[in-house]
């Protein structure tokens, strides 16, 4: 991963970036702004990370509970959270000691949209 930094691009300018891939082609500049999602879950560690966010019972999930799954440094894991997080995959909120962690539905939507293909009509 890059060290520069990410320019994350609010919600509303990638409303434009909803249409499946199959459907229609990106230009240069929606593959722009979507590529550094795209790129964090291209890490093993940053799937796996957001899985865990994204599939935990309430939908949230403490920092101190995504440690235990890893044979990594915390350090190391609060780095790969922190690439989720600014490239807007999933939101963070500290309460007191810990930071707890939600996956970005919206974020969601909008990569699985983009990767949709549509069943091909039986012949």
């Amino acid at each position: 991963m890059s060290k520069q930094p990410v320019h994350l691009a609010v919600r509303g300018d990638l409303d434009d970036c909803r249409v499946p891939l199959v459907s229609e082609p990106l230009n240069a500049d929606q593959a722009e702004r979507l590529a550094p999602s795209f790129k964090a879950l291209g890490d093993p560690v940053r799937l796996r990370l957001l899985s865990l966010i994204a599939s935990h019972a309430g939908g949230e999930v403490c920092v101190c509970d995504l440690t235990d799954a890893f044979d990594l440094t915390a350090p190391t894991i609060s780095h790969h959270l922190k690439v989720l997080k600014d490239t807007g995959l999933v939101t963070a909120e500290r309460r007191g000691t810990w930071v707890y962690y939600r996956a970005e539905r919206t974020a969601l939507d909008l990569l699985s949209g983009l990767l949709a293909a549509p069943a091909e009509a039986a012949a």
